[in-house]
């Protein structure tokens, strides 16, 4: 019976989890390529929230996010021994990729962020320069801190600097089988260059390893859009959007093959891949009319929602209370019951005229 109602209830999870997905809520895979042994993924069809992906990558690096997350494909890990490196890819233009390792459908595929773990690094690690790049080729859009300056200073970030690469010395397109895409096409060039960013980027740090084996734990967040590029160009149906996609699953399988060798096998690397995201990431906005919005979508005037340190602070001020309210008694007391004939030993010892009587 017991057997049976498990069996009934994983059944009826993975038809909830098939039917939000044929909905359209689900638009995109969370893939876990390789990982250590201290950060443990669960084997299910769990959807995870998009917005929440840079949690999960928070929390694998030991770090502590505002909201708990309810999401059981993440399970408590040894906190001791935390990952020196966490790569995180993101693949547009697509819903799935066929990588080996462990998958997860996206719910509400929203854009996302690991600006706030680049901070955390930042703020903890600001003395030994950890390693933080975040990179998207094709927008030319590139943030580097620390480290990342000195060792990826070589690295191609803007579209002519990519296009002069693919036709330099060790470049990929003497070692990938192009099959149906072409050199001259300037959509499937750009395609290749994101290939050779992921290339250089494990050379770089191939030539810096010491970087990899200090204390303060690297993030690397890639976004890819040349896939995207070549279903558009060619259509999804076309021969080369599937060669497109055998090559890249191909240079993200070796990418992280390698990046987890170079950090000793102490990294997590994940890819994301969605199709099209479900609204364009914009920064939050203060509006003139935000107090009378307010009222309307609080109209019984509630508290806010207290965060995750108020406790603490709420015990460190009551007991700090407690303690000087009960000093304050206390010597009160004594000063009341201060007999006023007797003289302290320090009186007694510097007062002059008594010592002469």
């Amino acid at each position: 019976m017991g057997r049976r109602g498990g069996a009934g209830r994983a059944l009826g999870l993975a038809a909830l989890v098939a039917a939000v997905c044929v909905a359209g809520v689900c638009g995109g895979e969370f893939s876990v390529l390789r990982s250590p042994q201290s950060v443990v993924f669960r084997d299910g069809s769990w959807p995870i929230p998009g917005e929440r992906i840079p949690d999960v990558a928070a929390l694998t690096m030991g770090f502590s996010v505002e909201e708990d997350l309810p999401w059981p494909g993440l399970a408590v890990g040894d906190l001791f021994h935390r990952p020196q490196a966490t790569v995180l890819v993101t693949v547009k233009g697509v819903d799935k990729l066929p990588v080996k390792g462990l998958s997860y459908p996206i719910e509400n595929a929203v854009p996302f962020s690991l600006d706030s773990v680049a901070n955390a690094i930042h703020t903890l690690f600001s003395e030994e320069t950890p390693v933080v790049l975040q990179l998207a080729p094709s927008e030319e859009r590139v943030y580097m801190v620390g480290k990342a300056n000195a060792i990826f200073e070589d690295l191609s970030v803007t579209l002519r600097q990519l296009r002069n690469r693919l036709f330099q010395d060790s470049s990929v397109l003497t070692s990938l089988p192009l099959s149906s895409l072409s050199r001259n096409n300037e959509v499937d060039l750009l395609f290749l260059s994101e290939l050779q960013v992921l290339h250089d980027i494990t050379s770089l740090l191939s030539r810096h390893k010491h970087l990899a084996k200090d204390h303060s734990p690297d993030l690397y967040s890639l976004e890819l859009s040349g896939l995207e590029e070549v279903g558009k160009r060619y259509g999804e149906d076309s021969q080369q959007f599937k060669d497109a996609s055998q090559i890249l699953v191909d240079s993200l399988q070796k990418f992280a093959d390698e990046m987890f060798n170079l950090y000793g096998g102490n990294a997590v690397v994940e890819v994301v891949a969605v199709k099209e995201f479900n609204s364009p990431l914009s920064r939050k906005t203060r509006s003139i009319l935000q107090s009378s919005q307010s009222t309307k979508e609080n109209p019984y005037n509630l508290a806010y929602p207290y965060n995750s340190d108020y406790s603490v602070i709420f015990n460190i001020v009551l007991w700090m209370m407690i303690g000087l309210a009960l000093a304050v008694i206390v010597i009160s007391y004594n000063l009341w019951n201060m007999d006023p004939g007797y003289d302290s030993i320090i009186y007694r010892m510097t007062n002059q005229k008594i010592r002469m009587d």
